[in-house]
């Protein structure tokens, strides 16, 4: 006999289900949406799992929380208020186990006391808990400063329940204050009877001096070892040791498993899931002494407010490694062979660019068929202020190495080039390149102008539109010029030629003697004298008209 309640969310997923109680344990499974062919399978939580059950206010109404045996906290919500009672009852006749009220602080202050719990990490305000963080959704912890400590949250999915809303990124806690001398004291007699069960029971006693500690590095630790974070299940197949990364700075331990690798650095750890791993780019640098290994990340790496999308390790080129994978013949012949050699002995980082396209099952890409002016695979430019090398690939554009920016072919709208001078005025020029659906742009400028040809014609080879402002202003130039020319063409007539003009009316010859005899005759000025005298008789009768 079991009982089902209807409408029940199982760890904040979006949509509900059926939850069923029986002998044999917990089941829960999603509705499935009208019209929708996807399978569901059910999560099944056998009894011998189960050890404590808690009852409070969720965010769809009421919750229950199960701690268990191996699979961290379970989480139910959609309970009504009425259920309590049932509820109750039905867990203490199937598992044997009471339903316990937990009340949780609703002052909304940001200080309290942290605990560290069988599964979760709880923040409790008066004694009530404030919030719970499942030890299965950190990530990731570092010491930020001498008393603060980041949470990061895990945001890959591993399970198949899609989950609604907004999503936790990080937790900062800042702990103040030191350890006392006789918490010291008791942590390390703890650690020092750890460590004589692990020497066969030889005890090493010497005087040391206990040095100080603060809170914020106990919790630290104390989160790391609860998280499984420092500890990992499994053991190391390979390992390599102060590998230089350009982005994030800073010299790793890259420590690689079954599933997922590890950084550790000086201040920041990182665990990275081989599925985080999008594309692999093995790249030459221009000065031939170094190789670049570029891992993109998806979701990035976090320090702060800064995000990692890409991994920039690099390497000597000539710099040589034997390595031998930690795995036993009967796993590598299963799992590994077709993928992963047992031995390696080359360069470092073709040895690296081997095992990551193993563990990660991608491809990795190598420069195509472009070359510069000096055979090189990349061309100096620059991204506002910052100098790198940009790469056309067969299928993309990368800049490297800060910002480190990625560039499809398929998300570019066109490419744009200007300050293109022939005439050999500027020396260099820029590169715009438009993404598609209002992507935004990027400028890559200061480019030799010698690359100019070469590059134009790669990227018209994959079918790119480019555009050349300069050559574009040349071509209308000409064009109005040419237009200018077509004018100055016209017919305007010679002097050779016999036009006839139509305004020109021709008169007797007999008058323009007359006109010109006039000119030269004397009665001409006489009658201009009798003129002037009729002008100065008419002065007069003028003024005396005006009084």
């Amino acid at each position: 006999m079991s009982t089902e309640y209807e409408r029940i969310y199982l760890n904040q997923s979006k949509l509900p289900g059926r939850m069923r109680l029986a002998e044999s344990g917990l089941g829960w499974k999603a509705q499935t949406l009208p019209g929708s062919t996807a399978k569901t399978s059910p999560f099944l939580l056998p009894t011998e799992e189960i050890l404590t059950t808690s009852w409070s206010r969720g965010s769809r109404g009421y919750e229950v929380c199960i701690d268990t045996k191996n699979r961290g906290v379970v989480m139910l919500d959609g309970f009504g208020k009425e259920d309590f009672a049932s509820l109750k009852r039905e867990l203490e006749k199937f598992f044997d186990i009471q339903l316990e009220q937990r009340e949780h602080s609703l002052r909304g202050w940001n200080w309290g006391k942290t605990q560290l719990a069988r599964n979760e990490l709880v923040f409790n305000v008066s004694n009530k808990p404030a919030f719970e963080i499942p030890y299965s959704q950190i990530a990731n912890t570092n010491m930020t400063g001498k008393n603060e400590v980041s949470v990061e949250m895990d945001l890959v999915d591993k399970s198949e329940i899609e989950k609604a809303g907004d999503e936790l990124v990080e937790l900062k806690l800042f702990i103040p204050g030191n350890m006392e001398k006789d918490e010291v004291e008791e942590i390390n007699k703890k650690e020092e009877e750890e460590q004589s069960k692990t020497d066969n029971g030889s005890n090493t006693t010497s005087d040391k001096i206990v040095p100080l500690r603060t809170k914020a590095l106990y919790f630290y630790d104390e989160l790391k070892e609860k998280a499984d974070l420092g500890q990992v299940v499994g053991e190391m197949i390979v390992s390599f040791g102060e590998v230089l990364f350009l982005t994030p700075r800073g010299r790793y331990d890259i420590d690689m498993y079954d599933s997922f690798l590890r950084l550790r650095g000086k201040t920041y750890d990182y665990k990275v899931q081989y599925k985080q791993i999008q594309r692999i780019f093995s790249l030459p640098k221009v000065d031939g002494l170094h190789q670049l290994l570029i891992l993109q990340v998806d979701p990035p790496l976090r320090q702060g407010q800064t995000k990692y999308s890409f991994l920039t390790l690099q390497f000597d080129s000539q710099e040589e490694i034997e390595v031998e994978l930690n795995l036993d013949d009967d796993e590598y012949e299963k799992k590994w062979k077709t993928r992963l050699n047992k031995t390696y002995s080359n360069y470092t980082y073709m040895v690296l660019t081997s095992i990551f396209k193993g563990f990660t099952d991608r491809r990795v890409v190598v420069p195509g068929s472009f070359l510069t002016k000096d055979s090189d695979v990349a061309i100096s430019c620059s991204v506002k202020a910052n100098e790198g090398h940009l790469y056309p690939l067969d299928k993309c554009l990368i800049f490297v190495t800060k910002p480190t920016i990625l560039l499809p072919f398929s998300d570019v709208h066109e490419v744009v080039f200007s300050r293109v001078d022939t005439a050999g005025t500027h020396k260099t020029f820029d590169m715009e390149v438009v993404l598609k659906y209002g992507g935004g742009s990027h400028t890559f400028g200061n480019i030799d102008r010698k690359e100019q040809s070469a590059l134009e014609t790669f990227l018209k080879t994959r079918n790119l539109r480019v555009r050349n402002d300069e050559k574009i202003a040349q071509e209308m130039m000409a064009a109005a010029l040419a237009d200018d020319d077509d004018d100055g063409d016209l017919d305007l007539g010679s002097a050779d030629e016999d036009s006839p003009d139509e305004d020109f009316k021709p008169g007797d010859e007999n008058q323009e003697d007359d006109d010109i005899a006039e000119e030269y005759q004397s009665d001409v000025s006489a009658s201009g004298e009798d003129d002037d005298e009729d002008m100065e008789d008419e002065e007069p009768e003028r003024k005396k008209h005006k009084k």
